[in-house]
């Protein structure tokens, strides 16, 4: 691109953005270690990742005006798992579909946010960003998928809210404590990917619901590092049992359970045959959005699954 179109383009963009009223600042300093002045009381924020922004946002009471979303094969913009978790999308709000990744930077402009939410996955540069209205980027990997909610709770003036919520989930623990015998189970949650196997340390929300509750977990799973996952041959299959299992399948790309059996049949041929949780129908299936999400109410619905599987069922543990 030219500097003359370059330029152009810039401020084309600045001229789309109109000037946001008059607002009190205050200083925040983001996870790429930027200082950036932002609104007190933000109004109008974009979006740039749904999943770790926009579903938190949803969930604190805060409708942001533009988001980042994904699309459908005839190219209609969705907001990954937030019909499910949260009930709004893109079709049923005033939500803006700001595009992909990267996004729309004209469109992000027409939205006129008083300030921009990115993370460092979002391959528009920032500084066209910063040239729209403030932007701060957001690392999930550092804070974890749960502490985007302290933060976004702190910056939008939510923090009652938020309270809300983890008081909702702690009792929602308490109760699996309750009624389950945790300390004496393992569990562990498995999928089969390009034919190997992979396992996570504390997998997203259902994993924190696991180890929040007190289950116990594979020798094997517990040597990965808290955060990370691996990725691992057939032959580690045992190494993973539990007494029972966890299996997750995309209801976004409308895979089925079938998929799921699909996928870890492709990692050895009667898989079944070696995991003591599938042979004696102690293997879980569920739908992957719920599972994965960032959400509080995903984790109460985790809860419930946990409950509705375990409690008060008569099951056949472990081998010593």
């Amino acid at each position: 691109m030219t500097f003359f179109k370059l330029a152009s383009t810039v401020c084309a963009i600045i001229l789309l953005a109109s000037p946001a009223l008059a607002q009190d600042t205050r200083s925040f300093t983001d996870d790429a270690g930027r200082t950036v002045e932002i609104p007190a009381n933000p109004q109008r924020i974009a979006s740039l990742q749904d999943l770790s922004i926009t579903i938190p946002l949803l969930e604190l009471g805060v409708y942001p005006v533009a988001s980042h979303g994904r699309t459908t094969e005839t190219g209609e913009g969705f907001i990954r798992s937030s019909k499910v978790l949260t009930g709004v999308d893109f079709d049923n709000s005033d939500i803006t579909f700001v595009g992909n990744n990267p996004v729309d930077i004209e469109a992000v402009a027409v939205a006129e946010p008083d300030l921009i939410i990115t993370t460092p996955w979002q391959n528009t540069p920032v500084e066209q960003l910063a040239a729209i209205a403030p932007t701060i980027v957001l690392d999930d990997s550092i804070r974890g998928d749960f502490g985007m909610y302290d933060v976004l709770a702190e910056i939008t003036g939510t923090t009652d809210q938020l309270d809300i919520l983890e008081g909702r989930y702690e009792g929602q623990i308490e109760q699996i404590k309750r009624l389950i015998d945790t300390e004496t189970i393992s569990v562990n949650v498995i999928q089969g990917v390009d034919g190997e196997v992979l396992s996570w340390h504390t997998y997203a929300g259902l994993g924190r619901v696991l180890r929040d509750a007190g289950f116990r977990f594979p020798d094997r799973v517990e040597a990965i590092a808290e955060g990370q996952f691996e990725r691992m041959s057939a032959e580690t299959l045992p190494e993973l049992d539990a007494d029972f299992l966890f299996v997750t399948y995309r209801t976004d790309t409308l895979e089925t359970p079938d998929d799921a059996v699909g996928h870890l049949e492709l990692v050895m041929p009667n898989f079944c045959d070696y995991l003591h949780a599938c042979r004696e129908n102690q293997m879980i299936i569920m739908p992957r959005e719920e599972a994965s999400a960032s959400s509080y109410y995903a984790l109460g619905v985790m809860a419930y699954t946990v409950i509705s599987h375990i409690s008060g069922r008569h099951f056949e543990p472990m081998p010593d």
